[in-house]
């Protein structure tokens, strides 16, 4: 419309059928517009911003400033240690929901995507603990102080101690988010027990070598208590469909040894084992570069 006004002066022009007066009071039509519907010269680049991996990579270096806020280089997380897991802390116990947004936060999160000590500074930040009814609020058990989880997890991390965190049904569940794994095993966590998982971050967990647990009975989560120091018994025969036993020792120095499911096939468990997934594919890629 603004076309047939613009050139004619009148709406109901039609530029296809009607024609124009020119200068000379000749009546001209319009040439109707033309265009190649593809390149003449085809798609074809000389540069097509592709680069071609080294055919040997082994001595390829990744350059990462260790001053960034933004990005880090992974290390590898460490291998299982062949025994039984004692002496772990209770990090928190959650209460009610704990998708993986409560576990790690989007929003101004997400510019440390690529630095996971950075972004570990939100996990759990979410999380209702069962005890006091707040978020990012835990009792600390080595020095009997209330603090930020993360800060807490640090504490326990420096100290060389594990802890295990407890949650309620459908833990995880959300957005698949990687870090809402990856920041518990970089900070210590050793295992996760739960009422139920959602399916994708209980499998996340299991990738990171983390110890993915469920109550065999839903009402030992009641058992749980602030203060508890948690054993994991059964690790050294660690074979699927075969429970686990969690030995919880109280503050009044009694105790209560509950059963724990899990859902780890033999490969699963060999991540397990090896620290991550991830270990077993660069043990597998060195012994293939070895041959």
């Amino acid at each position: 419309m603004v076309a047939a006004l613009a050139i004619a002066g009148d709406l109901g022009f039609n530029p296809i059928t009607d024609t124009l007066t020119n200068d000379k009071g000749e009546q001209v039509k319009l040439d109707p517009p033309v265009g190649d519907e593809l390149p003449v010269k085809g798609y074809a680049v000389e540069d097509a911003g592709y680069q071609a991996p080294a055919e040997d990579g082994s001595k390829v270096e990744v350059l990462v400033s260790p001053t960034s806020h933004r990005l880090q280089l992974l290390d590898p997380f460490a291998a299982w240690e062949g025994t039984d897991l004692k002496g772990l802390k209770l990090l928190i116990k959650a209460k009610g929901k704990c998708t993986t947004d409560h576990i790690s936060m989007a929003g101004p999160w997400l510019k440390f995507r690529g630095h996971l000590d950075n972004i570990s500074n939100n996990m759990l930040i979410g999380a209702v603990n069962f005890f006091n009814d707040k978020t990012d609020c835990v009792k600390n058990q080595l020095t009997g102080e209330y603090g930020p989880v993360p800060a807490t997890q640090r504490d326990y991390k420096a100290a060389g101690i594990g802890s295990i965190v407890v949650g309620d049904e459908n833990y995880g569940e959300g957005s698949s988010r990687e870090h809402a794994a990856m920041e518990p095993r970089h900070l210590g966590v050793r295992a996760v027990l739960v009422k139920s998982f959602a399916r994708i971050h209980e499998t996340n967990l299991k990738k990171q070598g983390m110890l993915a647990l469920t109550f065999a009975d839903k009402d030992d989560y009641n058992k749980i208590k602030e203060d508890d120091v948690i054993d994991i018994i059964g690790l050294t025969a660690f074979a699927p469909n075969k429970p686990l036993n969690l030995v919880l020792h109280h503050a009044d120095g009694s105790q209560d040894t509950i059963v724990v499911n899990h859902s780890y096939n033999d490969q699963q468990i060999e991540w397990f084992k090896a620290g991550g997934a991830l270990n077993i594919i660069r043990r597998e890629a060195a012994a293939k570069a070895g041959k």
